[in-house]
């Protein structure tokens, strides 16, 4: 039996899903979890063989999580869902951890085997992703390392800079992650400086560029 966490804050899809791999002998969909935390969390709670996990969520969005996950060495084998065949995301989702990425609008047909392949620790990608991937590394003849500013900040910094880009209060903010205000501003002032931003709109445009969150999903 696969054990499977299913990752996704929108509710009519997750039920969806997890209709859709229920009905599949030797899947049990054992956890659900709504945001990138919450998902973290389950995991290391339940023991999942396999994480199916949205790329866009909110406060922490499926690459981040990932690469939480493969840090805390759950376990867990990660395929990641997503709208966009963006070759630097499906890098960061590799490079994170991740050893799935299907896209959505090929769901039916193709998470079924990409959990699977997961279970048995082996790579799949939708046949769109593949063919991006592959033509963007024989134009640059370069290894799956991405060019991303993000790069340069801590693993809470990239939180807090998620958190301000969803539009959240400093206050907020410090209430979600449970530290003080001073904080708070502590880190978002650092992670400015690392990016060479001078307003939160740069902080913005440059979570949006890089993947951090996302505005037509």
């Amino acid at each position: 039996m696969i054990r499977i966490l299913l990752a996704e804050d929108h509710h009519l899809v997750r039920k969806g899903i997890r209709s859709l791999l229920e009905h599949v002998d030797g899947f049990e969909v054992v956890a659900e979890a709504e945001d990138g935390h919450a998902a973290v969390e389950a995991a290391g709670e339940h023991r999942p063989d396999v994480v199916v996990m949205d790329i866009n969520m909110p406060r922490l969005n499926g690459i981040q999580a990932t690469s939480q996950l493969t840090a805390l060495g759950v376990g867990a084998k990660v395929v990641i869902l997503s709208m966009y065949s963006d070759e630097g995301l499906v890098r960061q989702a590799l490079m994170a951890g991740a050893v799935g990425y299907v896209l959505k609008r090929s769901i039916t047909d193709e998470l079924i085997l990409a959990i699977r392949a997961a279970y048995r620790n082996e790579t799949f990608l939708s046949p769109g992703v593949s063919r991006v991937l592959l033509e963007a590394l024989k134009a640059e003849g370069s290894s799956l390392e991405p060019v991303d500013p993000l790069n340069l900040l801590t693993k809470r910094e990239r939180e807090v800079m998620q958190l301000v880009a969803e539009g959240h209060t400093t206050k907020g903010i410090a209430v979600i992650l449970g530290v003080s205000d001073k904080t708070i501003e502590k880190h978002r002032t650092s992670l400015m400086g690392k990016l060479g931003v001078s307003e939160i709109a740069g902080v913005v445009r440059m979570a949006i560029k890089y993947g951090l969150i996302f505005i037509d999903e």
